[in-house]
């Protein structure tokens, strides 16, 4: 539309045509919605590949984890990871893969259910609950923990741990 045309339609009305305009262009940039799994960036079996890879980063975290196993664990981090504890302490690669390896942080007993894995291009979201056993720092840990760990896909086609967080699901008898 020429411009005198649109300076001479009422105010409503160029509102109107521009919420109009607004819809269409959306629709046309964001067709999936915003937090949903893309549709059309990645075919439906690449992200089937992923998820599966996903679920082999996990059992080799656990699996390390179980066997004091410091240069897996080191394999997995991104060498910019970061964690927070259940308690919220802030927790670098450098200082997990030392716990690890010094035998401060021992888990005995690692159990995972509830495990969901998405994915979103070259991110991957894991969250799960851990029933774990151990100790760290010769004191007793164990209990329930949900958590959410974050991969991503590097250039080499590696996914790599690059955050952690872990919340301690309280028993309902210990509230009371």
């Amino acid at each position: 539309m020429p411009r005198t045309i649109l300076t001479q339609m009422p105010i409503a009305s160029r509102r109107l045509l521009w919420a109009a305009w607004l819809a269409v262009v959306f629709t046309i940039v964001m067709p999936q919605g915003i937090g949903q799994t893309p549709k059309r960036g990645m075919p439906r079996a690449q992200r089937h590949e992923y998820k599966h890879e996903i679920e082999k980063c996990e059992e080799a975290w656990r699996t390390a984890m179980l066997n004091g196993n410091s240069t897996e664990l080191a394999s997995l981090l991104a060498d910019d990871y970061t964690a927070i504890s259940s308690t919220g302490t802030i927790e670098t690669k450098d200082e997990a893969v030392d716990g690890v390896r010094s035998g401060k942080f021992k888990l005995t007993s690692l159990e995972v259910s509830d495990k969901k894995v998405r994915i979103y291009h070259s991110t991957a979201v894991v969250t799960s609950v851990a029933d774990i056993d151990g100790t760290r720092n010769d004191q007793t840990l164990k209990g329930r923990y949900r958590y959410t760990r974050v991969y991503v896909r590097n250039s080499a086609g590696q996914w790599k741990i690059v955050s952690f967080e872990a919340s301690r699901v309280e028993d309902t008898e210990e509230r009371k």
